[in-house]
């Protein structure tokens, strides 16, 4: 929702990595910032309404960006994609940090436009693999943040540690960050924030990304 510049820069990055797209915005002149290459669906109303949602086509969708230039309609159209359709992937585009805040805790994730950057963005719709944090200067370990496979909720981080060649350094939880304790469970919405060898980080990606091991 939203074809500024922003809405459109998104777009086209998502295009180009092989997804199907679709953007809704108030003004139809706002398209033409996607070029005459773009392929995707554009649909012309209000970003919470819900049959430009569903002409748009979000009962199929997995993932929903809100970064229009209005805050409120920001927050009420991911709320919408969220509680109403169930899209599991959304994040909402805040200006004001203390709002992003607050709705981070609703379990919505936020860029507030201070920290924004587009793989912030594409790392919240788009989940696997690691968006690295912090790298350190010889450049072998690194501190990423990672989601997980669904099958993973309910099992433990010492369970976790047992599989992966990297620690669990802390967690996202509802926009609070926590340390966990071995025993911690983790919950759907977590985020990892996981420290390893730079080397390993594409079987990190890859362990995370599947189904744990059976339970003995």
């Amino acid at each position: 929702m939203g074809c500024g510049r922003v809405g459109s820069s998104l777009a086209a990055s998502l295009e180009s990595s092989g997804h199907s797209v679709a953007v809704i915005d108030q003004e139809r002149s706002a398209f033409e910032r996607l070029g005459r290459g773009f392929q995707g669906r554009t649909v012309t109303g209000v970003g919470f309404d819900r049959d430009a949602l569903m002409q748009a086509g979000i009962e199929e969708a997995v993932a929903f960006a809100a970064v229009s230039s209005g805050d409120n309609s920001n927050i009420l159209a991911a709320r919408v994609a969220r509680e109403t359709f169930g899209v599991r992937n959304v994040v909402a585009r805040i200006y004001d940090p203390g709002r992003a805040e607050i709705y981070q805790r609703l379990g919505i994730a936020t860029v507030a436009t201070v920290k924004w950057a587009s793989d912030q963005v594409l790392r919240r719709l788009l989940p696997a693999g690691g968006l690295h944090e912090f790298r350190d200067t010889s450049g072998n370990i690194v501190l990423a943040e990672y989601a997980f496979h669904d099958a993973w909720i309910g099992r433990t981080v010492r369970e976790l540690e047992a599989v992966l060649p990297a620690r669990v350094s802390f967690l996202t939880r509802l926009g609070e960050g926590m340390l966990p304790r071995h025993d911690t469970v983790l919950q759907d919405g977590d985020l990892l924030h996981v420290t390893l060898q730079a080397d390993d980080a594409p079987e990190v990606e890859r362990l995370l990304a599947t189904r744990p091991p059976p339970l003995h």
